[in-house]
């Protein structure tokens, strides 16, 4: 099995600089509320002007949007459809009829079947993207279990997270400060729901997570902060660290 990658809290992007601040928390379930998660957590270490992001997993979670595998029985052309899902390094996707059966019952068949239809004839014109661009985001962000999730969800499939707009915005009004749900792996991020009043672009945030920060396995690291920092404190940062690291 190939060592994690080395993920290092500061980055710099576009002359700017910004700390990424993993927080661990216990493993989240249906029984608990993300709002009074982020309460718990991240109320007490958080300062004027910080971004929080969280896990679109670890939201729809907490929503009860988690389904064991064992209990998704797929139908036949569920079966059938995941055949023909092109695997990738980073995760499932719809590649198992577990998966695929979920995407069923989240947008309907009508929609699957157009979107299958729809990518076949893209691939004739050497075309991708097309499925997920029908089907939607609610299907892309469908996440199938794999060796490295933190148990038990490694043996679960996670929708996407329920009216997501509406956790963030209570996050901004009641706890004053600015909040984003990603989607983030080893391959890049997206913000799928963001604040109003954040002093964050969803293209800067998306920048800022390219590398995954939180991690991709067990880190039990399921939010954190942004903070911005000047060139100052950046450098200062880096000195500390580096004493840190020699000893």
């Amino acid at each position: 099995m190939s060592q994690p990658r080395k993920r290092e809290p500061l980055i710099q992007v576009k002359g700017n600089y910004y700390l990424r601040i993993p927080i661990k928390t216990h493993v989240l379930t249906g029984d608990d509320d993300i709002f009074q998660v982020i309460c718990k957590y991240i109320a007490p270490v958080k300062d004027q002007g910080d971004l929080l992001f969280v896990s679109e997993k670890a939201t729809a979670i907490t929503q009860g949007r988690a389904y064991l595998l064992s209990d998704i029985k797929p139908r036949p052309l569920a079966r059938f459809l995941s055949k023909f899902v092109k695997k990738v390094s980073y995760g499932i996707g719809l590649g198992i009829p577990e998966t695929m059966e979920m995407a069923f019952r989240e947008v309907g068949t009508l929609r699957i079947l157009l979107a299958a239809f729809v990518a076949v004839i893209g691939k004739l014109f050497g075309r991708s993207g097309d499925f997920y661009r029908i089907a939607g985001r609610k299907v892309a962000m469908i996440d199938g279990p794999t060796p490295y999730t933190l148990p038990p969800y490694n043996g679960y499939v996670v929708l996407a997270p329920d009216k997501p707009q509406e956790i963030v915005d209570q996050v901004e009004k009641e706890l004053g400060l600015s909040c984003a749900i990603v989607d983030i792996n080893d391959l890049g991020s997206e913000v799928v729901a963001l604040s109003p009043k954040a002093g964050f672009s969803r293209q800067q945030i998306a920048a800022i997570l390219k590398d995954n920060p939180l991690g991709q396995g067990s880190q039990q690291t399921p939010m954190g902060l942004i903070k911005a920092l000047s060139e100052e404190e950046a450098k200062s940062f880096t000195e500390v660290a580096g004493t840190v690291q020699d000893h």
